[in-house]
């Protein structure tokens, strides 16, 4: 059989079941010429190739040949591929042996190396590339995870990996946990749609990081399950950062854009096609993004007039890439609009030379510039005007219609002014209040055109007589102040209160009509670095008031003194506004005696004011603020109401007398609800009597008085004339009131038993008081020698603190009872 295989050109052994060489030709010993591949060809082969060996050969030797296979043959030298083919001996061959046919496989080894060397390139692209290469095998459980894997993830090869895929998951972003896990399940069932997909997880450091996953499977098991899916991850933080910054700046950009009305373009000179956005075809009327060419449609929609201007201004900026601008009409179907432009030049990368810019509408922005230009043009030509305008108005507010004379604003901001000058040196002062005497009437009888003339009469007088330097203001309707500055004493004040009210008391003619009128003036003066402008005005309104006061037609310096009644009387008028929301406003009674028997025949209610502090005002001290505050009326109706009560108290007690008086103002007879209000009370007729001051009604009683007057005889309410003898009365104005009584003044009384011509007046009144049957009531009896006189005069009653002193009600009732046990 050795013969028949020696000469055969491939190389053939018979080799045994047991891998025993019998014998070999020479081309296998040339090719696997090798110390001791002789003695055993399983020796060099691996245990399973050894395996596959024996099996074929006790296959040939039963006479069945096998496929041929690569084994590899691990020499002394180097590995080595080998072809094997197994096949039956021939007939008379060796028993249990077969014939090997061992051919060299150098194309094996190429491609074992050829592929190490890929792998090995392989390597190095996904190192170099930051590509982490990760390997799930799910049918052995192995899992591979590169180098670059763990350190995108901030993890050393050695660092442990989570034990399973639900605590991985614990490291993912808890946003993004749903979509990985439905990812990879759609990655390993072979979805190319989610072949990649990202997601993030948490760094070893504790920040997050954007992972970009690419992923197959490769390997699958009879069901069509993915067994083995491999991919990589790349580290996109970054990526995405950056793709966040540009969306950002795409949205604010585009926000921006729409916001602004503003269409955008490119022109490319070397294709000559133009792109514009969607704003710009809007811009120019067009609803569809038609093709622009350059010379086409643009330039079809430029005003005829602005086209070549606009051309020669892009020619211009040809060869520079300086932005610049332009403004032009276009025509957007037959409508004019005005189009302003932002343009710049440049070249592109494939050296294209473009035009880039920016085109909006400003036709708005235009005809509201022209209009503000038109509206500014006529500003400025009214500005002349309005400036006038502005001064005649400042000049208005700062000085009186009629007189022309600063006012009251312009007296405050003056003396603000002078208040810092007068700090500074040593000046006096004056401050000089004036007030026309008798304006009024002048006023009201001759008509306001009249006083209108009168007060320019008087303005001029100031004005003339101020010395230089003096601030002259009309503040109010016939009052006046003058700044008057000087140096030293205040007597130049007082000489100019002198001339002016000198002059001022000459009479003048106003329309045919002679005038006469007179002023009171009130001065106040200070010196020093701490001049109160405002107290000082206030000093001298104070004493304006104490020169009216004294008699009018005067002039006053302030004093502490006057200060002090004028706190005085703030303080009255304060207890009486209280003493009318509290009712302390209490009636004194002074009872009034039959001349003759000395009986009681009626009680006069006097007023009084009782302060919180237990203090007792009489009508001397409250009355004079109380007609200032015109409260008069409301005192007599509280003393009436109060009077009413007691009155009727005492009839219940039996007390015996037969009426009261309370006293009345004039400015109560005025009120048209006196009647009904009279009516309410329910007065008894004949218990009451209203006293009316001789000096205020007699001879100035007007009709509607005596229309009221008469109403109350109506009532039953008769009237007295208080204070008899001080007035000017006449026997006409008692015929018109037709009194009850008269009540002789106090001052006619007294002295009456030691003066015969007392006596004798005493005697007259009496007798006028019978001709008309008018009973006369004597007042301010203080003994019993004038208690015989004026009995003897023909008195009818008699009151005074002979008989009885005022008094509460309680002390009343109580003088009444003794009275009684008297007698009795």
């Amino acid at each position: 059989m050795g013969e028949q295989i020696s000469s055969l050109p491939l190389p053939l052994a018979i080799v045994t079941a047991c891998g025993q060489t019998l014998e070999t030709n020479a081309a296998f010993k040339d090719l696997w010429a090798e110390p001791g591949l002789d003695a055993c060809l399983f020796s060099t082969l691996s245990k399973e190739d050894r395996r596959q060996l024996i099996a074929d050969i006790a296959a040939a030797a039963q006479g069945v040949s096998c496929e041929t296979r690569e084994l590899l043959i691990v020499s002394r030298q180097e590995p080595r591929w080998a072809q094997v083919k197994v096949m039956p001996l021939p007939d008379g061959g060796a028993a249990g042996a077969a014939l090997v046919m061992c051919l060299d496989s150098p194309n094996r080894m190429r491609g074992l190396q050829e592929l190490v060397y890929r792998e090995s390139r392989w390597d190095h692209a996904l190192i170099s590339s930051d590509l982490g290469v990760w390997d799930h095998n799910w049918g052995t459980g192995r899992k591979y995870y590169s180098p670059t894997w763990h350190k995108m993830r901030g993890l050393e090869p050695g660092d442990p990996l989570p034990a399973s895929t639900a605590e991985w998951l614990q490291k993912v972003h808890p946003d993004d946990r749903e979509k990985v896990v439905h990812a990879m399940d759609r990655q390993a069932a072979g979805d190319p749609a989610f072949a990649v997909f990202d997601y993030r997880e948490r760094h070893k450091d504790g920040h997050w990081v954007w992972i970009e996953c690419r992923g197959a499977g490769v390997e699958w098991d009879a069901s069509g399950k993915a067994t083995r899916v491999v991919g990589t991850d790349t580290d996109v933080t970054v990526r995405k950062a950056s793709e966040e910054a540009a969306a950002r700046i795409a949205r604010r950009l585009e926000m921006a854009l729409e916001i602004s009305g503003i269409g955008v373009f490119e022109a490319d000179f070397t294709t000559g096609q133009s792109e514009w956005d969607e704003k710009m075809f809007s811009i120019y009327g067009f609803d569809d993004n038609r093709s622009i060419e350059i010379g086409g449609l643009w330039e079809s929609l430029v005003h005829p007039e602005d086209l070549p201007r606009v051309l020669q201004k892009v020619a211009d900026h040809a060869s520079s890439t300086e932005t610049f601008s332009d403004e032009y009409r276009v025509l957007r179907n037959g409508e004019e609009r005005i189009i302003r432009s932002h343009s710049k030049r440049f070249t592109d990368q494939d050296g294209h030379a473009k035009l880039v810019g920016a085109n909006w509408d400003v036709t708005e922005d235009v005809m509201l510039r022209r209009e503000l230009e038109h509206a500014t043009r006529l500003a400025e030509a009214k500005t002349a005007a309005l400036e006038a305008a502005r001064q005649e108005i400042e000049h208005s507010a700062l000085h009186d219609y009629l007189t022309n004379l600063p006012n009251r604003r312009y007296l405050d901001l003056t003396l603000r002014r002078m208040a810092g000058l007068f700090s500074r040196d040593a000046q006096t002062l004056s401050i000089l209040h004036l007030d026309l005497d008798r304006f009024k009437n002048i006023n009201d009888t001759l008509g306001h055109a009249t006083g209108d003339a009168l007060l320019k009469h008087v303005a001029d007088v100031l004005a003339s007589s101020a010395r230089e330097n003096d601030f002259v203001a009309r503040v109010g309707g016939d009052e006046f102040v003058i700044i008057h500055r000087a140096e030293g004493s205040s007597s130049t004040a007082s000489e100019l209160a002198r001339e002016l009210i000198a002059r001022l008391a000459k009479p003048i003619t106003v329309d045919g009509h002679v005038c006469r009128t007179g002023a009171s003036i009130g001065i106040a003066c200070q010196t020093g670095e701490e001049t109160d402008v405002t107290q000082l005005l206030l000093n001298a309104d104070i004493a304006l008031y104490r020169a009216k006061k004294s008699g009018r037609n005067r002039f006053e310096f302030f004093t502490p003194q006057s200060y002090q009644e004028l706190v005085s009387r703030k303080r009255i008028a304060d207890e009486v506004l209280a003493g009318l929301e509290q009712r302390a406003f209490v009636p004194f009674y002074q009872l009034q005696f039959d001349a003759t028997s000395l009986d009681v025949v009626g009680v006069e209610a006097l007023a009084r004011l009782m302060t919180p502090d237990g203090r007792l005002h009489s009508p001397d001290v409250f009355l004079p603020v109380a007609n200032e505050l015109g409260v008069v009326a409301d005192i007599d109706a509280m003393i009436l109401d109060a009077a009413l009560s007691d009155f009727r108290l005492w009839q219940q007690m039996g007390l015996g007398i037969p009426k009261f008086s309370v006293n009345v103002s004039y400015e109560r007879l005025y009120d048209p609800a006196l009647t009904e209000k009279l009516e309410a009370l329910d007065i008894e007729p004949g218990v009451l009597a209203f006293e009316l001051l001789e000096s205020i009604f007699l001879d100035s009683c007007d009709e509607q008085v005596l229309m009221r007057l008469a109403q109350l005889r109506q009532l039953g309410i008769s009237l007295e004339i208080d204070d008899f003898g001080t007035g000017h009365a006449s026997i006409v104005s008692l015929l018109k009131v037709c009194p009850k009584a008269l009540k002789v003044d106090r001052e006619l009384v007294a002295g009456a038993t030691r003066s015969s011509e007392q006596q004798a007046l005493l005697r007259s009144i009496v007798e006028i008081g019978r001709s008309l049957d008018i009973c006369v009531v004597a007042e301010g009896v203080e003994s019993d020698e004038d208690i015989a006189v004026l009995r003897s005069l023909g008195c009818d009653s008699l009151q005074g603190y002979g008989l009885a002193k005022p008094m509460p009600a309680p002390d009343l009732v109580a003088f009444i009872q003794r009275q009684h046990r008297r007698r009795r």
